[in-house]
């Protein structure tokens, strides 16, 4: 098994005033060559967006865009008609596909809202766009991990074009868990959202990442009560 982290403080850094971003892999105006993305996993950004403020229509193309909303919630438009609601527990993945626009806005001018987006490369290209969005049952992802994301439209959660699979967890602390690899040859990404765990014998604390690969599966332990875990399993692209 092969293994790189990626401590919380050593991601970069962009505070535009009205949006305060920490990025994992190279994305805007942070560039760092050796860490453009992790396998299929491209961007794992980390966004706090000012309360009434938000982002303009813009266009995105051949990429899945999967979004989790930590704190607050983001008002959604597209030229598909869409307009939702996004807020904390709930999961929205858009396939970009042949193109699409859309904004994102926080609503609420007295609060801040937290998300994290985070980019996918598809193994499809020029699709139909599409957007969804999904509510899972936080029950079912207390002390175990609840599948939100995979390849397969009849699947637990959603789906993208990738095989690609997301899971979400939040443990009681010393809870020991193991994650098995659906696809030989796909890496996983962990990333913690609160709390710390140990992965592989590797201590993570609230906003670390770790990725791994060349294994079949991990296990790990929730070090603190009330630990939020996101794992992503991933192609890695050759």
């Amino acid at each position: 098994m092969k293994s790189i982290v990626h401590t919380a403080d050593s991601r970069g850094h962009a505070d535009h005033g009205w949006l305060n971003s920490y990025q994992t892999f190279s994305f805007a105006g942070y560039y760092n060559p050796e860490r453009i993305h992790f396998g299929a996993l491209r961007v794992l950004n980390d966004d706090v967006v000012a309360g009434g403020r938000g982002f303009g229509l813009h266009p995105h193309d051949n990429m899945e865009i999967i979004s989790i909303p930590l704190e607050g919630g983001l008002v959604h438009e597209d030229n598909l008609g869409n307009k939702k609601s996004i807020q904390q527990g709930d999961i929205q993945v858009m396939s970009t596909g042949e193109g699409i626009f859309h904004s994102e806005f926080n609503g609420d001018p007295a609060r801040q809202a937290k998300f994290l987006q985070i980019w996918v490369f598809p193994n499809k290209l020029n699709v139909k766009p599409r957007y969804d969005q999904i509510r899972p049952d936080p029950e079912k992802g207390h002390n175990q991990l609840q599948q939100i994301v995979s390849p397969d439209p009849q699947g637990q959660g959603t789906w993208i074009y990738q095989d690609a699979w997301f899971h979400l967890g939040t443990f009681d602390k010393g809870t020991d868990s193991r994650y098995d690899l659906k696809k030989k040859g796909n890496g996983v990404y962990f990333f913690v959202i609160n709390g710390s765990f140990t992965v592989d014998g590797k201590t993570l604390n609230k906003r670390d990442g770790l990725g791994v690969w060349e294994l079949e599966n991990i296990l790990f332990r929730a070090e603190e009560d009330h630990s939020e875990l996101l794992v992503m399993e991933v192609p890695m692209l050759g």
